[in-house]
This record gives structure tokens, C-alpha cells and sequence, in this order.
């Protein structure tokens, strides 16, 4: 029965679910003085208790009662006020919940909810005694035994899915029950026992005589230090906090607990000088500089490879800084965070915080309540830091702004280059995007006034770029081996680079060593059973994988359609490229960088550690190269096939086909020696290998442009994808018909959707199945994009049952990159 709540304050929540829209609570009086705006929550919602989040206080309207809170989980609110309005921007643009939106920006760990667990009863612990079991009853009785479980956390226990009606058997039988438990909220402040001295306590000689020589150091140490952690205390006397108590006791010492940032940054750096500007850099920090503070603006800094666009950054951070204005770097990956945040650390110190996925959950939380609090005016991060909790931000910076790892690939779906300026824009700060290799799209936005360009020509130190030199590969496709792949220019140019003393690195954006295992016998490709894609074969651990779901099968194997051993491994993978290089060049220190070698923690800094320490002759590598590393003393690139991008089922194709050539050919040449790029291709006519060559964008703009126009294609118009899957192909196929009908539908009901809105599909995607799941998509294109997102929304409003439909998924992409 709900409390009287008519004259007590009311708050609007966003939920930590789901909804779609937010709530309005009652505060009830006790809790009253705890609630304030960007504080958690636990609320009642439905039968159910979980997090929500206080946006604000709410007008009530009519007399009626609410539900009341059930209390606030936090001692100071975890995002500032300001950040509201960014929170509702991304959920509307993104049609994706406020509270998920919120929960997806927080760190992780902090939300708790109730969960459903099974209990074990007394009759279901002696259950053995008197009745018959089935195997599967006296496994869930006996994991019940220990403690209660959830029924996914069962299920996973006992490697396969639990039959609900199972759960209801036992039940019904009294054996187990189910039972609401408040679970989560694992993160939270680390502390520390620290102790310090009290003012005003004189050191009389009897008071000396009475102390034992380990409370006298004790006491010598806090005089010297002042508070110290019991820790750090233990290093000079071992015996310490036996002591502390009872020195405490007697009034010679406090003692207090402290909270203690867990730090993420390893080892400390040493501060840098400030390098002389060139010229353009010069002239590009003034211009940027001359808007910083005057309200917002955006900035493409479109810099060559090696044109010291990072120094940009720094300076601009510097300035902004000094006016007292906090500064959000951004970068594609974690493997470049470390670059940057020792180059930032260096000249900034103490006052930069990190913000990305590969924290812990604790460091991360760490992290952001230095944000929070003002101690860190500069964050460093990947996409996620765009949630940096800064009431105000006067310069955001993305490097690398064409990189498509911005887009996040789950969840919530936003891409945060876009989102950098909309910060900016709220903040009426400055945001500046820099790359070699812009994105169409920013530079159509400098085309059409909304973006402002300022451009480095030239390297530092006016070192030339590489010299690129092309290579067909159809005049040596019928040769065997290694002479397929490694042609006799790239030899030559290896084996005098090598002489040299120099380094070579050599790309091949596909990892494993052979990308298309077949059956001698039959002629079926060894496809994944889980995925329509061929698996690849990794030699060094001597498995199929499937790079889609993971699924892996052990070499050698029997084919799975005629049972024949006869598998040949057709195609090729940096692996590969490994394994002929060590043979030809049987000398020379090879090392590979890809997903496979760098998945444990701290193993892209040790390759990149050994390539600058020149402990490396030949780096072979996937994307992951091209991003942001210098690479000194690189003197040839090769690029082994430079057409796997072509290929891809998608309109960008040409547009990151050129970045990524562009990207690895700059990592050539960026030290004092020249650079030289082998780039070898099936399509050596094709306009976006040409611009690679000639590494001009503005070149492979003017051509892309134009189709893109005559296609309709961004940035001409809007997209919205909506991704359709689910494991029961007929069911999820008569989902989409459903959905397709509808989407129809909707369109002939404004005029403003027949006019502006364009529905291409259903269609089944690309890769049909992935994980099991059979997959479709449909795209909405729009040069309107308030009429695109208008009718989504209303597709959603219309269909909210097929949206929800049990085993089917349907994904909203927003501005989607990925066509597969």
C-alpha cells in the first residue's frame, strides 16, 4: 500500500533499465537532506528494487501519491548537474534510454538491483534420502548446497541450459525456492589506515623513558613526515601496527582511514622541454588558440604523418589549462593511451587522469572521482572518456578522428568524434579533430562552413615523406609460396634495408596463417558451425578459429562434410608472413603485432619498448600499426595486399581503404633516414590506392564525393540501422517480414515520410549468421535527419511487440559504420 506522499518533494529518476522515458518519485522527509542531482538511488520499481539515478526535482502534477525512494546510495552525486542536458542529447539522438545511457557513462560496478536466486530448503537438502533424483536434480540440490545461485549462474556452473520447467518441478516438490536479492555494487572507494601526529604533545624526558625505542621512532617519523600510511610506516618499523593502538589510546597519535587511489599509470616519467614550434605548428596553435574561450567552435587539424600534431595538442592543452579549463584528449585505442598519457604526463604531471575499458573497475572509479573532484584537469582516454565527469569542458581533442574505433560496436551505439563536439558545443568550448587522413565527413563539414581547417603540410625537421612505389600483384599470381605474397621488389627492399642496420615493417590487415582452410577431397571449406564465415588456421597454437564467435576446432582434423584428412590451408594471415620472413631472412629479429600476440596485459608496450630499442629487424602487423606510433627508426613499409578493404560489403570501403594505406605508409621515414613504402595490389588503377600513393586527401575527396552524392550516401543524408537477429530462423525471419510491413506502413502516414525517407530492405546481412544467430537489416536513410529519427522512433511506438519479441533482437544503429 503506498504512503501518503502529496506534500513531500518529489524527484525525476532515470532507471538503470530499459524504460523509456524517466519517473518521478517521492523523498521521503528522513532522506530528504541526502538527495541531490547526480547522486544514486535504490528505488522501487514494479516487484523488483534497482538503481536509478537523480536527474532532478520534479513539479508535481495533480494530487496523487508516489512511490517513495528506498534510500541514496552515495555520499557525494557522481556526475555533475551539467551533464544532465548531454545525457538527454545522446538518448534521444541515439533512441536509447536516459538510465542506460547513464549506466553505460558510470563507471561499472555500482548499480544494485534485485535478482532472482534459488535457495535450497530443508526438505531439498535431504531430498537424496527419500526420493529418486535424475542426474541433473542432484547436481542443481548439490551446487544449491553452498550457496544460493542465480539460475544463469547454475546454468553456467553446470555447462548447459537449465529446462525451467525443471526449476518449477522442484519447486512445486519444496525441494527450492526462490528468493529477491539486492546484488551488485562491487565498486567502490579503496581505503587505507594512515596515522599522524597530534599537535600540541611535548616530548618530556619521563614521557621518553616510558616508550619503548619502537614507539619513539614512531613518534620521530610522524615529526618528520606528518600523516603517513600504516603501509608505509611498517617499511621503518615492522612492528607498527601492533603499536598504533595503544599509542593511539594514550592520545600521542591519531588514527584514520583514507581513501587511496588505486594507480593505473605504472611507472613515474620524467618531465620533457617544450620543443620549438615550426612554423605551421605555430601558426596552427594561434589560430586555434585565437577561439578558445570566445565560445564554440571545431577545428580540423589535418596534419601529414609526422607533422607534430601530438606538440598541437600539447600546447593547446597548456593554454587551456592556464585559463583553468579542463581538457579531454581523446584516442582510438588503448594501445595508443599509454603513448599519449606519458607525453601529457610529462608536461602536465600529477593532473592527468585516464579514462578506458582496460582498467580495472576500481581504478576506473578512482579515475573518475579525480575528475570529479577537480584534481585532474586533463583526462586521456578512448571513447569512452567522452563521459569525463567535467561540469565544463573548454577543449576537447580527438586525434585520429577518421578512426572507425570511436563507433562503439555494443550497447549503446555512439560515436564518440560526434559526440566530442557536442560537448564542445554545450560546454561553448573547442573542439579540434586531427588526422593525416580525415573523414569525409569532417572535411564536408569544413566544405560547408561548419568546421574550420587548419592544415600541416610539411614533417618536423622538414623530413620528406615516404616514397611509395607500386606493385601489381596479377603479373605474379601464379606463383607458389612465398613469392606470392613477398614479390622480388619487396625482397630486394628488405634485404638492403636490413644491411642497412635499419627496420622494416610489414602490414597485412588479417591475422592467423591461413584465411581459407579447404578439403582436398571434397572441396568444402571448413566453415564454423556457429557463423557463416570460414574459420582461419592459427599454426602457432595449431587450431581453426573462427574470428566472429571463437569457435575453434584442433589440427589436423577431419573434414566435416566427407571425413577426408586432406585439409589444405589456402590463403594467408600475418602468421604466415612470419613464417616466410624468418625463413628468407633467417638473421633478423621478426616479431608480429596483432590480436593474437597482444592479448595479455602489457605485451603492446613491450613490443613497442623492443621496436624503439631496436631489439626488432622486422615488425609484422595488422591495423593496429597504423594508428598514432612512432616508429623512428622505420625506414620501409610494406604492404603486403593492399585490396582486403575493397572488398567489404560496405559504401566506405574506398574511404578506409585510403586511411588505412595513407595511415601505414606514414609510419615510414619518421626519423632522420628517408622512407621508402612498397605497396603491392591486385588494383593498381583504383583511385583510392592512387591517392594512397600520391598520400593526398583532398585527391580521393574529390572523387568519393561524387559518388556518394550520386548514391545518396552519407554525408549527403542520415542512416539508421536496425539489425534484426535471433537463434529460430523462421521465427526471427517472420520478425523482419513483420517489421519490414510495418516500416512501410508508417511511411505512407506523413507526407514528410514519403517525401524525406527512404527504406532499403529487410535484407539478410552480409554474413548471415553469426554465434548461431541468423541475421537481417534494414536501413532508413534520410537527408532530414529529424524526420529519420522521428519515424524510428514512431516504427518503435507502433511495433513495441515486436520489439520485445522473446528471442529476437532488434538493435537501433544510429549513424552505423559497420555494413556487415
Amino acid at each position: 500500500m503506498k504512503q501518503n506522499t502529496t506534500n513531500s518533494a518529489s524527484i525525476e529518476v532515470a532507471v538503470a533499465f530499459p524504460a523509456d522515458k524517466t519517473f518521478v518519485y517521492a523523498v521521503p522527509d528522513s532522506l530528504a537532506p541526502f538527495v541531490s542531482v547526480g547522486k544514486r538511488v535504490l528505488i522501487p520499481f514494479g516487484k523488483r528494487r534497482i538503481t536509478g539515478y537523480v536527474l532532478g526535482f520534479a513539479d508535481r502534477e495533480g494530487n496523487y501519491d508516489l512511490r517513495c525512494i528506498l534510500d541514496v546510495l552515495d555520499d557525494v552525486p557522481l556526475f555533475p548537474p551539467e551533464m544532465i542536458a548531454f545525457f538527454k542529447w545522446v538518448s534521444d539522438y541515439y533512441l536509447y534510454p536516459a538510465g542506460e545511457v547513464i549506466k553505460n557513462a558510470l563507471p561499472g560496478g555500482l548499480n544494485l538491483s534485485d535478482s532472482v536466486t534459488l535457495g535450497l530448503t530443508e526438505e531439498g537438502k535431504n531430498a537424496h534420502l527419500s526420493h529418486f533424483l535424475n542426474p541433473t536434480e542432484t547436481e542443481i540440490l548439490e551446487r544449491l548446497k553452498k550457496n544460493n545461485m542465480r539460475i544463469k549462474e547454475l546454468s553456467s556452473s553446470l555447462n548447459r541450459e537449465i529446462p525451467l520447467a525443471l526449476i518449477q518441478s522442484m519447486e512445486k516438490r519444496g525441494w527450492i525456492v526462490r528468493q529477491m536479492e539486492l546484488t551488485g555494487a562491487t565498486t567502490r572507494a579503496r581505503t587505507e589506515r594512515c596515522v599522524s601526529p597530534v599537535s600540541g604533545i611535548s616530548r618530556d624526558e619521563e614521557l621518553d623513558k616510558k616508550l619503548s625505542v619502537p614507539r619513539k621512532e614512531i613518534l620521530r617519523i610522524l615529526e618528520e613526515h606528518g600523516e603517513i600510511s600504516v603501509k608505509k610506516l611498517r617499511e621503518y618499523v615492522p612492528t607498527a601496527a601492533n603499536l598504533i593502538a595503544s599509542m593511539a589510546e594514550q592520545g600521542l597519535i591519531r588514527i584514520c582511514e583514507r581513501n587511496r587511489y588505486r594507480d593505473p599509470f605504472g611507472e613515474s616519467i620524467d618531465p620533457d622541454r617544450e620543443p620549438e614550434l615550426t612554423a605551421e605548428q605555430q601558426t596552427a596553435v594561434s589560430a586555434i588558440l585565437s577561439s578558445l574561450g570566445k565560445g564554440f567552435a571545431t577545428w580540423l587539424l589535418a596534419g601529414v604523418t609526422g607533422s607534430g600534431k601530438t606538440e598541437v595538442y600539447l600546447r593547446l592543452a597548456a593554454a587551456a589549462m592556464e585559463r583553468g579549463l579542463p581538457v579531454l584528449m581523446l584516442v582510438p585505442e588503448i594501445a595508443l593511451i599509454s603513448q599519449t598519457e606519458r607525453r601529457f604526463r610529462a608536461r602536465f604531471g600529477e593532473k592527468i587522469a585516464v579514462l578506458h575499458s582496460g582498467l580495472s573497475a576500481g581504478e576506473r572509479y578512482d579515475q573518475w572521482m579525480r575528475i570529479l573532484s577537480g584534481e585532474a584537469l586533463i583526462t586521456v582516454g578512448a571513447r569512452s572518456a567522452i563521459f569525463a565527469p567535467y561540469p565544463k569542458i573548454g577543449l576537447v581533442i580527438v586525434d585520429e578522428e577518421h578512426d572507425t574505433s570511436y563507433k562503439q560496436g555494443k550497447d549503446l551505439l555512439y560515436n564518440a568524434r560526434d559526440l566530442a563536439v557536442v560537448r564542445a558545443r554545450q560546454s561553448d568550448g573547442v573542439a579540434v579533430l586531427g588526422s593525416a587522413t580525415p573523414s569525409l565527413q569532417s572535411f564536408y563539414n569544413v566544405r560547408i562552413g561548419k568546421f574550420r581547417e587548419v592544415h600541416l603540410s610539411l614533417r618536423v625537421e622538414r623530413r620528406p615523406l615516404p616514397r611509395i612505389s607500386i606493385v601489381d600483384l596479377r603479373k605474379i599470381r601464379d606463383e607458389r609460396g612465398a613469392r606470392r605474397f613477398i614479390t622480388p621488389e619487396l625482397h630486394r627492399a628488405v634485404a638492403e634495408t636490413l644491411q642497412k642496420g635499419e627496420q622494416v615493417l610489414l602490414f597485412l590487415n588479417r591475422r592467423g596463417f591461413a584465411s581459407f582452410p579447404v578439403c582436398a577431397g571434397c572441396g568444402e571449406p571448413i566453415r564454423c558451425p556457429h557463423c557463416d564465415i570460414t574459420q582461419t588456421f592459427h599454426r602457432l597454437d595449431n587450431v581453426c578459429k573462427c574470428h566472429y564467435c571463437g569457435f575453434t576446432r584442433e589440427a589436423p582434423m577431419l573434414c566435416p562434410s566427407c571425413g577426408s584428412v586432406h585439409i589444405q590451408y589456402l590463403g594467408m594471415g600475418t602468421e604466415k608472413v612470419e613464417d616466410a620472413v624468418k625463413k628468407l631472412f633467417p638473421e633478423a629479429r621478426v616479431a608480429r603485432m596483432d590480436r593474437d600476440t597482444t592479448s595479455r596485459k602489457g605485451s603492446v608496450l613491450k613490443i613497442l619498448r623492443a621496436l624503439k630499442n631496436q631489439a626488432i629487424d622486422v615488425l609484422i602487423g595488422t591495423q593496429m600499426v597504423t594508428k598514432g606510433h612512432d616508429f623512428p627508426h622505420i625506414t620501409l613499409v610494406g604492404i603486403i595486399c593492399a585490396d582486403l578493404s575493397l572488398s567489404f560489403p560496405d559504401f566506405r570501403a574506398g574511404e578506409q581503404t585510403f586511411q588505412i594505406l595513407a595511415q601505414v605508409a606514414g609510419r615510414a621515414g619518421r626519423g632522420q633516414v628517408p622512407g621508402q613504402v612498397i605497396l603491392q595490389t591486385y588494383a593498381p588503377d583504383h583511385f583510392s590506392i592512387l591517392a594512397a600513393q600520391k598520400q593526398d586527401f583532398r585527391i580521393f575527396y574529390q572523387t568519393e564525393i561524387g559518388f556518394r552524392r550520386a548514391l545518396g550516401y552519407p554525408p549527403f543524408t542520415r542512416m539508421i540501422q536496425l539489425r534484426i537477429s535471433g537463434k529460430d530462423r523462421e521465427k526471427t525471419q517472420e520478425i523482419v517480414q513483420r517489421l519490414g510491413e510495418s516500416a512501410l506502413t508508417v511511411r505512407q502516414k506523413a507526407e514528410a515520410f514519403r517525401k524525406y525517407v527512404d527504406i532499403l530492405g529487410p535484407i539478410e546481412a552480409s554474413v548471415a549468421k553469426i554465434a548461431d544467430r541468423y541475421r537481417w537489416q534494414m536501413l532508413v536513410k534520410s537527408a532530414k535527419a529529424k524526420h529519420l529519427r522521428r519515424f524510428v522512433r514512431q516504427l518503435c511506438t507502433e511495433n513495441t511487440g515486436l520489439f520485445q519479441t522473446p528471442g529476437v533482437r532488434i538493435v537501433i544503429d544510429v549513424d552505423p559504420f559497420f555494413m556487415t
